[in-house]
């Protein structure tokens, strides 16, 4: 009885080895940017078609996703976005990057200056017109030192088209500080982010916890020639799609990975994992699953 029940463990575990599935604990991020191409990734410029990379603005070279101006004579509000092909909900999202060169010719002003972002929890890109400048979203907003002692912390929230609670209280601006140092020069920062939701956002830079809002909701301004019918005015967030941005400075970016809170929270299944915080009963699959 005692080898029966030994031969059936271990026929057990070799079976979970051979599924493919790790152990509940351990985490299985997904590297959205592969460090070859722009597989999984599509462009949406502004007064450009979706799909129209304009003057390879997004580009991929050593391994680094590079937003670049080398093609533009004059930047021209061209605002530009590169949409994840799929949207996500519970998740958490680091990003690391860094600003490189100088503003394109005739940037839309200084506030542009080592600026740029990622867009959480955006409506479809094929929801967006033509002319529509930013996605209405939430950015977290990455922002750079310009070298002359004053404070210009990176991680901030900015709200195109939506709007997001702080301390109890709707934000009154368009975009609201948060507590992280400043980061001068050509320097590598690592950003993470947890998106719970409709519930909470938490902004982290290298691994410091620098801004937490919740509530995220559609309302607000800051976007421009949106159809009205993608900003349902009140409505909280619950997910979306990923944008990395294009606001008339150079960055990079070398890591874009995420890994999904999400899914099966059934300890019985084999794809259970005790980090979800999302019940996903239609993701769990058991061992007479074929």
């Amino acid at each position: 009885m005692r080898v029966a029940r030994s031969l059936t463990v271990l026929i057990a575990l070799l079976w979970w080895f051979d599924s493919g599935y790790a152990g509940p604990d351990d985490e299985e991020w997904i590297s959205l940017f592969n460090g070859r191409d722009l597989s999984g990734w599509t462009p949406k410029i502004t007064r450009h078609s979706l799909g129209d990379n304009y003057a390879n603005t997004f580009q991929v070279e050593d391994g680094v996703l590079r937003v670049n101006y080398d093609g533009y004579r004059a930047f021209d509000r061209r605002f530009g976005h590169l949409f994840y092909a799929k949207p996500f909900s519970y998740y958490r999202l680091v990003v690391e990057y860094r600003f490189v060169g100088e503003q394109a010719p005739q940037g839309p002003g200084s506030w542009a200056v080592r600026n740029s972002g990622v867009m959480l929890h955006s409506q479809d890109p094929r929801s967006m017109t033509r002319n529509q400048d930013f996605p209405i979203s939430i950015e977290a907003q990455f922002l750079g030192g310009l070298g002359d002692g004053v404070a210009r912390p990176t991680l901030n929230v900015c709200t195109p088209g939506t709007e997001v609670v702080y301390d109890g209280s709707l934000l009154p601006t368009h975009c609201f500080d948060s507590k992280s140092k400043t980061f001068d020069g050509d320097q590598w920062v690592r950003a993470e982010i947890l998106v719970l939701g409709s519930a909470t956002i938490t902004h982290k830079v290298n691994g410091e916890t620098v801004l937490e809002y919740s509530l995220p909701q559609y309302g607000g301004g800051a976007v421009n020639e949106f159809e009205p019918a993608a900003k349902p005015d009140g409505q909280l967030i619950e997910g979306g799609y990923l944008a990395l941005q294009s606001e008339s400075h150079p960055i990079e970016f070398r890591k874009v990975e995420l890994l999904s809170l999400a899914g099966c929270m059934d300890h019985k299944a084999i794809n259970y994992k005790s980090y979800f915080v999302r019940s996903m009963p239609a993701e769990c699959r058991y061992s007479t699953d074929r």
